[in-house]
């Protein structure tokens, strides 16, 4: 299993990526977390944005497919996709997530958690 994180500029585009991600089995689970405030380096200078976190659950072998939907859709020319791998959950947990995120196209559960 995988956690992958990003952020979003606000809560509708946050639950707009999670409606996508679910819909298409890229994703388990979408949690939308509290706002926060970011301070980064952007083309030379100090920003300050107000953003909404999300964590994304989902296997290895729906990665690909779900970066490329997760750039698609995103608002930021250059979107935060951090990726943790899952070295340790509740069995029946990590069984769900295979269960949930089917390949779509062929039908075949993605075996790699």
């Amino acid at each position: 299993m995988l956690l992958v994180m990003t952020t979003m500029p606000d809560v509708q585009s946050a639950r707009a990526l999670a409606g996508a991600l679910v819909e298409g089995r890229l994703a388990a689970c979408v949690s939308i977390q509290s706002g926060c405030e970011s301070f980064y380096r952007w083309n030379g200078a100090v920003e300050q944005a107000h953003e909404v976190p999300v964590l994304i659950k989902t296997t290895a072998g729906r990665y690909a497919a779900l970066e490329a939907e997760l750039c698609r859709l995103h608002p930021y020319a250059l979107p935060e996709i951090v990726v943790l791998p899952v070295t340790h959950a509740l069995p029946r947990y990590l069984q769900w997530v295979v269960s949930e995120t089917i390949d779509a196209d062929d039908g075949r559960k993605i075996e790699s958690i």
